[in-house]
């Protein structure tokens, strides 16, 4: 009888080791390319990304990457584009050369990195991250930007608003990003990339008139950002830490 009882609570004793493994996989979470998109995760590699900037804010899905389960082609021999401007060709080599050490070093501390598939992200968070400036949409920027960046949108975009005035972009075309930075320090992977893009910007003030830009100019505008995210995190989401202008 004796024998019986233990050989129960041997049973009794697995269900619960088996439970408590399934729990920790739960709130731990595992890299297998089918998890659930994080709310919060600006570079999701599980799904299609969304059609528009609409679809993103209306799903509460931030910005996705390609799916990393599809078949796709490596990126190992991925290239940083040329730096533009007048840069000596040795310095362009060199500049290259200290991106694609960067990228490496990255990858090493988080294997699933994909430059490739970062510049895809990166332009579909630029677009949402400036169209959300544009309309004072604090509560879709808090998830995109470190919090250096958001103390800086969110006072101007209160400025902005103490004042009457209403900003009004449309992105005609992201033309151009490239990666131009990267970089890790400690566990922190940073990236930094260049876009440049078509727009279209305007303020008015309280009684509509226009006060800045032009409703039917279109400008090429070039933006250096940098994106950083902890690789020792269960949270894939990038976040914008620095932006400057050319």
């Amino acid at each position: 009888m004796s024998g019986g009882f233990q050989f129960f609570d041997i049973i009794i004793f697995g269900l619960i080791a088996v439970f408590i493994i399934l729990r920790l996989r739960g709130v731990l979470g595992r890299r297998t390319g089918h998890e659930r998109p994080n709310d919060q995760d600006m570079f999701s590699r599980d799904q299609t990304p969304p059609d528009s900037h609409h679809d993103r804010k209306s799903t509460g899905e931030v910005v996705q990457m390609p799916d990393r389960s599809a078949q796709r082609e490596p990126d190992d021999d991925f290239e940083p584009a040329e730096p533009a401007g007048d840069d000596m060709e040795t310095a362009s080599k060199t500049e290259r050369t200290g991106i694609k050490a960067g990228i490496t070093l990255i990858r090493v501390a988080d294997p699933d990195f994909s430059p490739r598939d970062f510049v895809e992200g990166a332009k579909s968070a630029f677009e949402m991250i400036v169209e959300a400036f544009a309309e004072g949409d604090t509560p879709t920027l808090r998830p995109l930007l470190g919090d250096d960046v958001y103390d800086e949108f969110s006072a101007a975009i209160r400025e902005r608003m103490a004042a009457g005035n209403t900003a009004e972009t449309t992105i005609i075309s992201v033309d151009d990003a490239n990666i131009v930075g990267a970089d890790i320090r400690g566990s922190t992977a940073r990236v930094t990339v260049k876009f440049v893009s078509q727009q279209v910007n305007v303020t008015r003030d309280a009684d509509e008139n226009v006060i800045g830009g032009h409703p039917e100019k279109v400008v090429r505008i070039t933006d250096i950002w940098t994106f950083a995210r902890n690789t020792r995190s269960n949270n894939l989401n990038w976040m914008l830490v620095e932006t400057r202008a050319e």
